[in-house]
């Protein structure tokens, strides 16, 4: 149980709208890609 408690208090690396913010423009990126490369 002590276990338990000592995960609930970890802390993420970044603050969690990071997150989104980082996958939205990885995303982005590989959608931009995606659409260029498939015009040729």
């Amino acid at each position: 149980m002590n276990n338990l408690a000592a995960e609930a208090l970890r802390e993420l690396p970044m603050p969690s709208i990071a997150y989104g913010v980082v996958t939205f423009a990885v995303l982005s990126i590989f959608l931009y890609l995606a659409l260029r490369l498939d015009r040729d």
